[in-house]
């Protein structure tokens, strides 16, 4: 599989701050990537420097081979980009919108009027064609945003914060229009807020804090490995206490008392830990396993001023 994305070593400074520190990831083609990190983690700063927006100190960007310096035409008419700020020209109609973004990528006029109409269509905003961008609701200017990016049809989509502030209903309609394209063979980065539609939507994903990328993996695995599970065990009667080989675990529990709460299990631990207290002759009575979430992994290690890159083998 080709790449579609190749960051090697990119550094970007503002003065004596660093907002981007020596990062390096590559993203397959077809893939769909999630790029997450708190606000002032560096992701707007690096999505500026694959677009050609700002200019680096140090390291290269390659998308689809293309340096984004060297070859920036060429780089740039591979990429679609839907930001989270809409910027859209007031005095276009938002059929104009799409006609005239066609044209800058060398799309031709007859061609851009075709392209449009149909991206018009797809995102249901055919019916306000003739309208400016004003008079949309919040929601069909995102659709809009994500037309736009769509129109002269670039190999690699970048979506910052693609579903911030619409309802839930049209997010998830734009979930399904972003995985059947993904599956059509668009590569996708997305950056969002909403850990729930990383989680839903992505396949690998990459965390960037304080400039670091601090987190590299599969979304399943991320889940899995940089996060335990809150266990809780319920016996029939108060326990005999806490066996030794268990004090690893975080375990939390009231002398007197039939509970018992690990919470820096792992479920892979439950069948050694319920052996423990059956040795010493405590009977389980009913057992909770309380698993983490994206966002649990995220606050775990976007709390570290100085987290080291976990990336899977």
């Amino acid at each position: 599989m080709s790449t579609a994305l190749s960051i090697k070593g990119l550094v970007k400074r503002y003065g004596d701050f660093t907002a981007v520190d020596h990062l390096s990831l590559d993203v397959a083609e077809g893939e769909f990537f999630g790029f997450l990190g708190p606000n002032g983690a560096g992701k707007t700063t690096t999505i500026n420097a694959i677009v050609g927006l700002v200019t680096v100190q140090e390291g290269s960007i390659q998308v689809f081979g293309h340096d984004v310096n060297k070859e920036y035409r060429q780089a740039r008419a591979c990429i679609g980009l839907s930001p989270q700020e809409f910027n859209f020209d007031r005095y276009l109609t938002i059929r104009e919108v799409l006609v005239f973004t066609a044209g800058y990528f060398g799309v031709p006029a007859g061609e851009a009027k075709v392209r449009a109409d149909h991206m018009l269509r797809q995102f249901d905003l055919y019916s306000k064609r003739d309208q400016d961008f004003t008079k949309l609701s919040g929601g069909m200017k995102r659709r809009l945003s994500l037309a736009r990016a769509l129109v002269y049809r670039p190999r690699l989509l970048i979506l910052d914060e693609p579903t911030a502030g619409v309802d839930v209903e049209l997010r998830l309609e734009l979930w399904d229009v972003l995985q059947t394209l993904n599956r059509e063979g668009l590569t996708i980065i997305l950056t969002t807020h909403y850990l729930e539609e990383a989680q839903h939507l992505c396949k690998r994903i990459g965390i960037i804090n304080h400039g670091r990328l601090v987190a590299l993996d599969r979304t399943d695995g991320l889940v899995a490995g940089h996060s335990q599970e809150r266990i809780v065990l319920d016996f029939e009667r108060p326990i005999r206490g806490l066996p030794p080989s268990t004090a690893s675990l975080g375990p939390s529990w009231e002398p007197g008392s039939g509970q018992v709460v690990f919470a820096e299990a792992h479920a892979s631990d439950l069948a050694w830990v319920l052996a423990a207290f059956e040795a010493q002759g405590d009977r389980l009575a009913h057992v909770d396993v309380e698993r983490k979430t994206l966002q649990d992994v995220f606050l775990e290690l976007t709390a570290r001023k100085e987290a080291p890159l976990t990336e899977a083998p």
